[in-house]
């Protein structure tokens, strides 16, 4: 009866000593101190540099001239040149359009049957005229015979301007029926064909010319700060600089880049959208270079302005900014500290800063929330040397 009660209790104090031989014989947990658990947070160092300030805009391109292509005379249309269709490009000085000349060849001959017979009537009357001046020496002619050879002379001559005025009309009626293109261009559009009755001062076609083509860029007001346009009447002695422009556009697949000069303002600021509106310029937009495609009227373009140079100017990611002028700098001692600075511009990615901040400066450029001034954070040193040289490689 005894041994079934100390069966157990010998396991117990068994298992109680095992027990203690292990812990006796255990590791022991060394006290380690407490993590830092401040932020880490990338940091790009202070380096003020030159920079060329551009502004972005689009547009669309439309020639610089274009006209409406109009008969000054009615009639048949004989024969038409292969250039005047849709797209066909033509010469200055290309006859585009005969129309018959038939009725203008009989009018001219009029006109100048007219003309002679003018011509004998003068001539005759100046005769009449110095006859009577004789006879009126001799007293052997009447006042009134006299007033009438002056009269019909007066009359001769009117006659003889008139026929005159009118054989020019009717030779320029004729040299009319050719129509002569004005200038180098293309056509936009066409309503006429072989056959057809044209009446004058009735547009037949659209033509534009192709020594120039225009983009109208609309600008926010705000943004002409960074540009050296001619806004103001200088006078023809002192002509604008050109600004340059970088025109890209993607056409058949590929990127393709043309070169123009920025070379007026409209008229106005547009006083809904508060954009001033600049014209582009690209000469010989149809010339031919190399495998770029020409730079069609109705191409959508990209345009980068070249602007001002702007010196000591620190580019920050558009991150690094905390609301409208504030910025994180890190100090030597792992703390946060807030920096007012005096921003130029606030691009797209980027934030260009021209004052606050001193050479070799650390910018926080990592997002935190709740960031008070004097935080303790840690700065990723892998990322603080990349954002260092990503910075000092970047074209200004």
């Amino acid at each position: 009866m005894m041994g079934r009660f100390l069966a157990p209790l010998a396991v117990v104090i068994g298992g109680f000593g095992v027990a203690a031989l292990i812990y006796a014989t255990g590791p022991r947990v060394e006290p380690q101190p407490a993590e830092n658990l401040a932020p880490l947070v990338r940091v790009m160092d202070v380096v003020p540099r030159t920079i060329q300030l551009r502004v972005s805009a689009h547009g669309t391109v439309v020639p610089r001239t274009e006209s409406e292509l109009i008969p000054e005379a009615s009639g048949r249309v004989l024969e038409m040149s292969p250039s005047l269709v849709s797209g066909g490009f033509f010469a200055k000085g290309e006859v585009l359009l005969r129309i018959d000349p038939l009725d203008y060849e009989v009018a001219l001959e009029q006109a100048r049957a007219q003309l002679a017979r003018a011509t004998s009537d003068l001539a005759d009357a100046r005769k009449d005229n110095k006859r009577q001046r004789d006879l009126a020496k001799r007293q052997a002619t009447s006042d009134a015979q006299r007033d009438a050879s002056i009269n019909r002379l007066n009359v001769a001559e009117a006659v003889l301007q008139e026929a005159r005025a009118l054989l020019s009309r009717a030779e320029r009626n004729l040299a009319n029926t050719e129509v002569i293109a004005p200038y180098d261009g293309r056509v936009r559009a066409e309503r006429v064909d072989v056959g057809q009755f044209v009446n004058r001062g009735a547009p037949i076609a659209t033509i534009y010319a192709v020594d120039f083509a225009e983009v109208r860029l609309p600008i926010q007001d705000d943004e002409l700060a960074f540009l050296e346009l001619p806004l103001m009447n200088e006078g023809a002695s002192s002509p604008p600089r050109p600004v340059p422009v970088t025109l890209r556009a993607r056409f058949a697949g590929a990127q393709h880049e043309w070169q123009g000069e920025i070379v007026r303002t409209e008229g106005e600021l547009d006083p809904r959208t508060r954009m001033v509106v600049v014209v582009a310029r690209v000469a010989s937009p149809y010339v031919k270079q190399g495998d770029r495609p020409p730079f069609s009227v109705g191409l959508f373009v990209e345009a980068e302005i070249t602007g001002a140079e702007a010196n000591e100017i620190v580019v920050v990611p558009r991150a690094a900014l905390r609301g409208d002028r504030r910025v994180f700098v890190v100090g030597d001692d792992g703390k946060l500290r807030f920096r007012e600075v005096d921003v130029l511009r606030v691009a797209r990615d980027e934030v260009y800063i021209r004052g606050g901040v001193e050479r070799g400066e650390r910018i926080c450029v990592s997002p935190i929330e709740g960031a008070v001034d004097g935080m303790a954070v840690r700065v990723s040193r892998q990322d603080h040397v990349a954002e260092r040289v990503a910075s000092e490689r970047s074209p200004s």
